[in-house]
């Protein structure tokens, strides 16, 4: 599901899945914190610039702590021993979460890499191989399949690219790095619960360099609280299972308060006068009020003489293009904030089905 980012400052990241992408992103639901500025310790880290240099000592101690504070919260022997008793640092983890933007992307650069017609093509494939899966999804937790499918591909290209980093290993590298050491910490504690309960094998278990696991990209504790087994064989496999996955994508949107038949988003075209800059996104009116205010759809019919509620969705950098934002857009958001993601979704979501 990861949040998560990289080379989109403003603009949300190029998510794992995001094959266009000339970098590894951070998912989303998975509410990953922002990298803090580096401040390291006077003499003890090399900068910014240069390859991460390991404390092999300082690390194998904090998993020796690291194995007594697991077994103290109820992991059991085997698991710890499997998930920690040979794993490594790894250096690639610390230059990812080091790195520094390169710069932006305008919203319609970020729009057209995302929103391309290879993952329009892949998307309306995925959305028919799995028609029969996604209704049952649907009827079970009353979200879109399109938006499924969207999210499903902006995370990990439908499944193409779930990360390559072995989960443990980078929350563990993470962890003991210290900058964001207690939420890691709490990150790779859920980790370990979820190969204790036999979820998924410890060789299967990757993901991004910041632990987004699977096909929708959850963080560890998200994973916890909102995966779900809808194959009903007893684990929650995010990562082989497409029902399990897609459910919790659906379960995810559910639990953010999804509204059936609300939309998500739609093109507009402003009125005369309009200064994007000075856009008002806070104000919400029915989108008859909308019409009547003089706003039109970005084809430049009509917007529909309706009372469901809409706001200003402006892009990040956009150099013109604006949108009216449906309920559902903020229940995207959740899944992961930046603005030009929620509309990203929204577009490919109209396009996949």
């Amino acid at each position: 599901m990861l949040n998560r980012r990289l080379l989109l400052a403003g603009c949300g990241a190029l998510l794992a899945g995001c094959s266009a992408s000339p970098a590894p992103s951070q998912p989303v639901a998975t509410t990953v914190p922002p990298p803090a500025p580096p401040q390291p310790p006077a003499g003890s880290m090399p900068p910014v610039s240069s390859a991460p240099v390991i404390d092999r000592a300082s690390y194998d101690a904090f998993v020796q702590r690291l194995r007594v504070d697991a077994r103290a919260e109820g992991i059991s022997a085997g698991t710890v021993q499997q998930a920690l008793g040979t794993i490594q640092p790894l250096p690639r983890v610390l230059e990812l979460d080091r790195k520094q933007p390169e710069g932006v992307l305008t919203w319609e650069q970020y729009r057209d890499r995302i929103v391309s017609p290879l993952r329009i093509q892949n998307g309306r494939k995925a959305y028919a191989e799995n028609a029969a899966l996604l209704q049952q999804i649907e009827a079970r937790y009353n979200v879109s399949p399109r938006v499924i499918v969207a999210i499903w591909g902006m995370e990990t290209n439908y499944g193409a690219n779930m990360g390559g980093f072995n989960v443990v290993e980078a929350l563990a590298t993470l962890a003991w790095e210290g900058r964001r050491a207690t939420f890691f910490r709490k990150e790779l504690m859920a980790a370990l619960r979820i190969l204790d309960q036999g979820n998924v094998p410890f060789s299967h278990m990757i993901g991004s360099w910041a632990g987004a696991m699977g096909n929708p990209q959850f963080m560890p504790t998200s994973f916890e609280r909102l995966a779900v087994d809808f194959d009903g064989d007893g684990h929650k496999n995010i990562w082989d299972s497409k029902a399990d996955a897609l459910a919790s994508i659906a379960n995810y949107l559910a639990r953010s308060g999804w509204q059936t038949g609300q939309g998500w988003a739609m093109e507009a075209r402003a009125p005369a006068g309009f200064d994007i800059e000075r856009a008002n996104t806070d104000t919400q009116r029915p989108l008859r009020d909308w019409a009547r205010l003089g706003w039109r759809k970005g084809d430049g019919s009509p917007l529909p003489a309706s009372d469901t509620v809409a706001s200003l969705a402006v892009p990040t950098r956009s150099s013109g293009q604006v949108f009216l934002g449906l309920p559902n857009l903020r229940v995207i958001r959740r899944y992961n904030s930046p603005m030009n993601y929620g509309l990203a979704v929204s577009m490919l979501a109209d396009r996949v089905a």
